[in-house]
């Protein structure tokens, strides 16, 4: 079957892929070998996540979630994230409308109260503004981190039982799922990790626990429609047994 066939099943077949996570990676790197700053890496990449949001669009992916600010990248020099945070904030001001339009949910997941107020009220806006939009899932992972992410779960869990809203015996995969950040979303099908680099990073570390994993060379800001149903085709190829055994006939 050549690419095209795989295109068109995967453009008329809706609900083969769900959710598609992907760690944002190389932006940095791309400015470097392109004789450019960082600050301009940054920008070219977030070009590629507007590009990623339509063809998910096109494709009927109902949600994507994308790892752009991760707990440990305040280890960056202050300059570099403090630009960081300011281009969060520029773009939610100027892309918010036009994502409200599409029909997008909003959702900035990760611990926010480390963020300033300006960029805070920002992030609670657009959340509200596309909060009864029933398209697209826009998961946006921004100082979050999935040991994060599973600590901040399980002390919801531990007040819902101090509130004897639930028990101890009443915990279990589907609890856990309605408390972690990514509650109103789909399970995770594809795990894509642009740049190179052959690990996690500390990224829905639940979530994926039966995700299809694709890693590419690639850097983010080069990361186009070509590169993306590349990922989309090889997951379409994948046989999906979750544990169980596949009857060959």
């Amino acid at each position: 079957m050549n690419r095209n066939l795989y295109l068109n099943k995967l453009k008329k077949i809706k609900n083969i892929i769900n959710h598609v996570a992907i760690i944002a990676d190389g932006n940095g790197r791309w400015a470097n070998i392109n004789g450019k700053s960082r600050y301009f890496g940054h920008k070219e990449g977030l070009k590629s996540i507007m590009k990623i949001i339509n063809i998910s669009i096109y494709y009927h992916i109902k949600a994507l979630t994308l790892y752009v600010f991760s707990t440990e990248n305040w280890k960056r020099p202050e300059t570099e994230v403090n630009y960081l945070m300011d281009l969060f904030k520029k773009t939610l001001k100027k892309q918010i409308y036009k994502l409200n339009n599409k029909n997008i949910k909003l959702n900035i997941i990760g611990e926010k109260i480390e963020f300033n107020k300006e960029l805070r009220t920002y992030i609670y806006e657009s959340e509200n503004i596309t909060k009864n939009n029933t398209g697209l899932i826009l998961n946006i992972a921004a100082n979050y981190g999935g040991k994060w992410d599973i600590i901040q779960c399980i002390k919801k869990i531990f007040y819902k039982i101090k509130n004897k809203k639930i028990s101890i015996e009443d915990i279990n995969e589907s609890i856990i799922n309605k408390n972690i950040s990514t509650y109103n979303s789909p399970p995770i099908d594809l795990l894509i990790r642009t740049g190179g680099e052959l690990r996690i990073s500390n990224f829905l570390l639940w979530q994926i626990a039966y995700s299809e994993l694709y890693f590419t060379k690639t850097l983010w800001p080069d990361f186009d429609k070509f590169n993306f149903e590349e990922a989309l085709i090889s997951f379409y190829k994948r046989t999906r047994k979750f544990g169980n055994l596949i009857n060959k006939g």
